[in-house]
């Protein structure tokens, strides 16, 4: 868990204060501390960020929804993208195919949901082994991740039909291998090369249809569930095949000992992540339930399997009716309620499919893709909410991906580190550190980014995102070294030359993001035209620096309020 900075920095990698020391700011390399700096959200300077963002927001608002217009020139290239709505007058730009996946399966999705708590009460009463037991007694196999193996298997087969077999037989191969090498460091080279064999030939053959390979059995994939790709969320799964895999080839490198987890009052989650179980936890029957886990099963977050084993043999389950559980239903329909409406009302998404920016003014087509950006982040916010939520019902507590909104980041590592937490934890406990950590940074950077391209899709432009996004941490890491914090920050010139470095940070991860999921690389060669070689796309680029200045300083005073009030961000 990495704590929050002690201070607004050029970028996030700052060093951690105990928790004891929040309320302390450190002034230099001593040990002296002073308090912290004094509020500035009534002086003149932040009155004028005020004025701006009151003057600015509206217009960043009003340009998308001005272009989302039937009277609009560009209106019947990308019509028929666009469905009906449900909001009076408005047609829904309900073209984002992932998005709609979820979206339009979100009753039957609901259901399933309330299939499995009410199955799971319904056993845990007749069995007399209620779910929310408080006990401290450790157990191997709990009843309700018995429950759990049982509603997977059957959940599976209903979403992938005959596919489940073939999920099952990576499954078996998977646990097999690791169990074969143990804690020989073969397991770790075996278990990665087979699985990124594995999502290697679910790209290349597209789900290894029995058709391909014994034209007789042809007639056996039209039996392929509700969800027939599952090669699609086998994305997802082959994370937690590796995470059993090192959790367990570490597991036997400490001879599987529990180091006094008895006498531990409140497992953390970091303990729960690295604390080994003995090596009968690490079951195939136990490896299925938590590979297949149902809340997770389809988009995550992602948990590693110590901390899966950890929090089924030590229950903490809240009731479903408990504060925190309520308040994260509320922002859940929310979210889900602020994309509703920025369907209904910006269609950017159809426009930037279609390419229907011809005659757009540099300031439009930056708010077309400002939006884009915007739902790239609640389409992916607003599933993984969801899917946490079951959890949380269920008692898992996996860890929260998105922390912070996306137009509240300013360092490229902090923007990461909140994007996708669950993704990023993983990739630090599995790739980063046993890479060397941060005795290579640049070269480790490049590698995982090179990773989390190839991840998510076997394509050139997901490489160039990962490729421009290392690239784009160097700078940050350089100014961290040639205007180190702890030599600068009493200056009164530190805070303005940091928002410009900022400014830079955001331009640079706004490029990389819209390359890697919006527009691609032909898109952003014509966005580049567009605004460096022409005198309004100049003119835009000067005012969305400004804007972008006055954006940043009211995030490092957000940052300092964070500290003021002893808050502190799980990212």
């Amino acid at each position: 868990m990495h704590r929050r900075p002690t201070n607004f920095k050029l970028t996030d990698l700052t060093v951690n204060i105990p928790s004891s020391n929040r309320q302390a700011l450190t002034t230099s390399t001593s040990t002296s501390s002073k308090q912290l700096a004094q509020p500035r959200w009534n002086t003149l300077e932040f009155k004028v960020y005020y004025a701006v963002v009151l003057l600015v927001l509206p217009i960043m608002i009003w340009i998308p929804v001005s272009l989302s217009s039937k009277s609009h020139s560009n209106f019947p290239f990308y019509r028929s993208r666009l469905e009906e709505g449900w909001i009076p007058g408005r047609l829904i730009d309900n073209s984002d195919a992932q998005y709609r996946s979820f979206r339009n399966n979100v009753p039957l999705l609901s259901v399933a949901v309330l299939a499995h708590l009410a199955t799971k009460y319904i056993a845990s009463a007749l069995s007399k082994s209620p779910p929310s037991s408080q006990t401290r007694k450790p157990s191997s196999v709990p009843s309700s991740l018995t429950f759990n193996l049982i509603f997977a298997l059957s959940a599976v087969t209903i979403l992938h039909g005959l596919n489940a077999l073939k999920v099952l037989l990576i499954l078996f191969l998977n646990y097999s291998i690791a169990k074969y090498f143990k804690g020989s460091k073969m397991n770790v080279l075996a278990v990665w090369i087979f699985n990124g064999a594995v999502l290697l030939g679910n790209e290349v053959f597209e789900g290894w249809k029995l058709g391909q390979w014994f034209e007789g059995l042809a007639w056996l994939d039209s039996f392929a569930g509700i969800y027939p790709r599952w090669n699609i969320s086998f994305n997802i799964t082959m994370l937690r095949l590796v995470s059993f895999s090192m959790d367990y080839y570490w597991a036997c490198n400490r001879n599987g000992k529990e180091e006094g987890v008895e006498a531990i009052k409140e497992i953390s989650e970091k303990q729960r992540q690295s604390i080994a179980h003995p090596d009968s936890v690490y079951s195939f029957a136990n490896f299925v339930a938590y590979a297949l886990y149902p809340p997770l099963y389809l988009a995550g977050p992602i948990i590693t399997f110590n901390d899966f084993m950890w929090q089924h043999r030590y229950p903490h389950k809240q009731a479903p009716t408990s504060t925190p559980i309520r308040t994260y239903i509320v922002r859940f329909v929310i979210s889900f309620l602020t994309m509703e409406c920025i369907q209904h009302f910006m269609w950017v998404v159809a426009i930037k499919d279609r390419k229907a920016w011809v005659g757009l003014t540099p300031a439009q087509i930056s708010m077309v893709g400002f939006w884009n950006l915007i739902i790239v982040w609640l389409k992916l916010l607003i599933p993984w909410r969801f899917f946490r939520l079951w959890a949380l019902l269920d008692g898992v507590d996996p860890p929260e991906n998105m922390v912070r909104c996306m137009a509240n980041n300013y360092s490229t590592m902090g923007f990461w580190r909140s994007w996708h937490r669950s993704y990023n934890l993983w990739i630090i406990r599995y790739i980063y550190i046993p890479l060397g950590g941060a005795k290579n940074v640049i070269m480790n950077t490049i590698l995982v980014f090179s990773f989390v391209a190839l991840w998510h899709d076997l394509t050139f432009r997901l490489l160039a995102w990962g490729w421009l996004v290392s690239l784009f941490i160097i700078p940050e890491l350089l100014a961290r070294w040639l205007i180190p914090s702890t030599k600068y920050e009493r200056t009164t010139w530190y805070r303005h030359v940091a928002a410009l470095g900022a400014v830079g940070n955001v331009l640079m991860m706004m490029g990389a993001n819209l390359v890697g999921f919006v527009i691609g690389t032909d898109g952003a060669q014509f966005f580049v035209g567009e605004l460096f070689g022409t005198g309004q796309g100049l003119r835009f680029l000067m005012g969305a620096v400004a804007c972008l200045f006055v954006g940043v300083q009211l995030m490092f005073e957000y940052r300092e309020e964070e500290h003021r009030q002893g808050i502190q961000r799980r990212c």
